[in-house]
């Protein structure tokens, strides 16, 4: 199997990748995504980006994100913390 595998169901990650990103051992990865403690989005690129697609990954405070090309090549890898989202609060409140 290449590092990600692209199916008629979406895309298969190497659970090697997800554990070496996450400092896990690779038998962790699969329990923990069971478990929703590793949840991902899937983006699919348009316009300049067709062909290509984004996995994004997130674990405890870390993040971690492929850009991958249709051949499931990954073109691009990037790791940082995640981000805490807090509520907009510049929206007015409305009454009814």
């Amino acid at each position: 199997m290449t590092q990600v595998e692209i199916n008629q169901d979406g895309f298969v990650i190497d659970a090697t990748l997800l554990a070496d990103a996450f400092d896990l051992k690779a038998e962790e990865v699969q329990s923990l995504m069971r478990d929703g403690k590793i949840t991902s989005l899937s983006e699919t690129g348009v316009g300049d980006d067709a062909g290509r697609a984004r996995l994004t990954f997130y674990y405890g405070a870390r993040t971690i994100r492929f850009v991958v090309d249709e051949a499931g090549t990954i073109i691009k890898r990037a790791g940082f913390p995640t981000r805490a989202r807090t509520p907009d609060t510049t929206k007015p409140k409305t009454s009814e």
